[in-house]
C-alpha cells in the first residue's frame, strides 16, 4: 500500500503538485475551498499545462464540507495555503492525519513555526519551491511558465526538517517531488527559506503594485534598482542572524548584501536586466491582485 497524501489548498502550486503526484498513481486527495475549482476537477479532471507539457489527470477533489466523510487517515498532508490561512488550515487537516503522520509546508514565507506550534515541530517539514512559475487562472487548469523542460541546472524543491537532520521522510518526499522537477533533502531549511523570502521580497510587491510582469521589471532600471536594494536589505538581515543563506537568484547572498558597492551593483543590475524570463510572468501576489483576492 502506498502513502495516503492530502493536499490542503489547491491553488497554483498545490494543484500543480497534485496533478503530477496523481499522474504517478500516488493516492492523493485534494481539499479546497474554491467550489468551482473542486467541481471542475471532479467533472473533468485536473489539467496541468505549460513548460512541462500538457496533460489532464483524474483526481480525488473535496470541498471543505466533504472532509467529514474521510474515514481513513492520511500518512501526511501538504499545506499549500496562503500564509494568512495557515493556522486554521493546519487545525482543520490535523484531525485527518495519522498520529505518527506529518505535515509539509509547501508555501512561501515563514510558516514552519506556525504549523509546528500546532502539530509539533518534530511533525513538520518545510518544502521550498524555488523559482517555479505557476498560475491558476481558471478552475481545473494550472499553468507553468518558464523555459520548456526541466532540470536546467537548478533544484526547485528543497525539503528540510526544522532541526536540520536529513531524515528518511525528507528524502522520501524529495523523491516524490522529483516527478515534477529536481528536488533534494536539505539540512539548511532556514537558510533556504530566507533565500526564498529574499526572492519574493524583491519582486512580489513591485509586480502587484505596478501590474508589471517579469520582463517589464527586468527592462526598467528603476525597478531593477529598487529590487536590488530590497534584496540587499533582506540578505543583510538574514546574514546578521547567522543564517546560512543560500544563493538568491543564483547569486551569493553576500553579493546582494554588498550591493551598495558600485561595482557589485553594476554586476547585479546587468544580471537583473537579463533575468526577465521567456514570458512576462506576473508574480504570485500580482496574480492575487488581478483576481481580486487578498494579497497578504
Amino acid at each position: 500500500m502506498g502513502d495516503r497524501i492530502a493536499i490542503m489548498g489547491a491553488g497554483a502550486l498545490g494543484s500543480y503538485t497534485a496533478a503530477y503526484l496523481a499522474r504517478e498513481d500516488e493516492d492523493v486527495t485534494i481539499i479546497d475551498m474554491w467550489p468551482e475549482h473542486v467541481e471542475t476537477m471532479r467533472r473533468d479532471g485536473l489539467r496541468a499545462s505549460g513548460s512541462q507539457g500538457d496533460f489532464t489527470v483524474p483526481v480525488n477533489a473535496m470541498h471543505l464540507t466533504d472532509a467529514q466523510g474521510i474515514t481513513e487517515p492520511f500518512d501526511y498532508a501538504f499545506i499549500s495555503m496562503k500564509s494568512y490561512d495557515t493556522e486554521w488550515a493546519t487545525h482543520f487537516i490535523k484531525r485527518y492525519v495519522k498520529p505518527d503522520g506529518f505535515f509539509i509546508s509547501l508555501q512561501n514565507c515563514w510558516n514552519d513555526p506556525v504549523i509546528g506550534a500546532i502539530v509539533g515541530n518534530d511533525r513538520e517539514l518545510g518544502c521550498i519551491a524555488s523559482h517555479i512559475e505557476v498560475a491558476l487562472w481558471e478552475p481545473g487548469h494550472v499553468n507553468r511558465g518558464g523555459a520548456p523542460g526541466r532540470d536546467h541546472g537548478h533544484t526547485v524543491f528543497r525539503i528540510g526538517e526544522q532541526n536540520g537532520a536529513i531524515t528518511e521522510r525528507a528524502e522520501n518526499i524529495a523523491g516524490k517531488m522529483d516527478c515534477i522537477d529536481a528536488a533534494y533533502a536539505t539540512d539548511n531549511l532556514w537558510g533556504e527559506r530566507w533565500a526564498k523570502l529574499c526572492q519574493n521580497g524583491m519582486g512580489n510587491a513591485i509586480s502587484a503594485m505596478s501590474t508589471l510582469g517579469s520582463q517589464n521589471m527586468a527592462s526598467d532600471p528603476r525597478c531593477r534598482s529598487i529590487r536590488i536594494h530590497l534584496c540587499k536589505e533582506a540578505a543583510q538581515v538574514g546574514l546578521a542572524q547567522g543564517l546560512d543563506v543560500v544563493a538568491i537568484n543564483g547569486k551569493p547572498a553576500a553579493m546582494w548584501a554588498d550591493a551598495d558597492k558600485g561595482d557589485v551593483f553594476e554586476e547585479l543590475d546587468d544580471f537583473m536586466s537579463q533575468s526577465g524570463g521567456r514570458v512576462n510572468w506576473l508574480a504570485s501576489m500580482a496574480q492575487d491582485v488581478h483576481k481580486g483576492r487578498r494579497s497578504r
